[in-house]
């Protein structure tokens, strides 16, 4: 999962950023309170799942690239997605928690994500890839501003930026101008990618106590409910920067 280069992530409030409370804390020493440890384990178990489907989504729509060169690009994406899936996975562990347990409560949520939006084309495949994917990095980097330090490396490090993003602009950008008509059709798939990742980010929040106390307040750091409404917007604006450098009307 990444954020592309060439779009600005949603980022956090434009204050002090001193982390402060568990957020200046490590793994250690935040694990002790038992339900900011059950929100961690469910984060990391929401992610993990979200890496392996996107491993599994990118693999399948190699099959619709158009010639070689872009069927092995997008393998590469697809065993960066892996690898990301395998360092999630195996912290799961470090911490004592069975990675297979901690991910079965998301797969439901993603799965029909993915099957809502599985894409018809390969054109369709690359915007899912680069806005769909974006959307749920730009939430987790938020989440991970209130997280100890430990986990909050690890989550950055798997949202890290690998570079294809902007393999997927030149390629979308490339199809609009060969055929102006693409970008109306495109734009459509691409508002109704945002919808459907926002109204999963919602549920799979509003399933999880210990996810929602996290985000809401109740878990030292936690956001508010207007903090909440202004990391959406956020989140949005994102996505309207992503959708230019595509060259498509949000």
């Amino acid at each position: 999962m990444e954020t592309p280069d060439n779009a600005t992530p949603a980022a956090g409030n434009d204050t002090d950023d001193t982390p402060t409370g568990i957020a200046a804390e490590d793994w250690a020493t935040a694990s002790a309170e038992p339900q900011y440890r059950a929100a961690v384990i469910d984060l990391l178990g929401a992610l993990a799942y979200g890496e392996l489907a996107a491993f599994e989504r990118l693999a399948e729509d190699a099959k619709l690239a158009p010639s070689l060169e872009d069927k092995a690009e997008l393998a590469k994406m697809a065993s960066a997605e892996f690898h990301h899936f395998e360092r999630l996975r195996d912290r799961l562990a470090a911490v004592d928690a069975e990675p297979t347990a901690a991910m079965e409560p998301f797969a439901k949520a993603l799965d029909d994500f993915h099957r809502q939006t599985a894409p018809s084309d390969w054109l369709e495949g690359l915007v899912k890839a680069y806005v769909g994917d974006s959307i749920a990095s730009d939430f987790y980097r938020e989440v991970a501003a209130r997280l100890d330090s430990d986990t909050r490396a690890l989550v950055l490090a798997v949202l890290d930026d690998t570079g294809h993003g902007n393999f997927a602009v030149e390629k979308v950008r490339a199809a609009i101008d060969a055929d102006p008509r693409v970008g109306g059709r495109l734009a459509l798939w691409a508002r109704r990618l945002m919808g459907e990742a926002l109204s999963q980010a919602q549920r799979v929040v509003a399933e999880r106590d210990a996810l929602s106390t996290m985000l809401v307040g109740g878990v030292a750091d936690g956001f508010d409910l207007a903090e909440v409404g202004r990391m959406f917007s956020r989140i949005t604006e994102a996505h309207t920067k992503r959708m230019a450098a595509l060259g498509l009307a949000a």
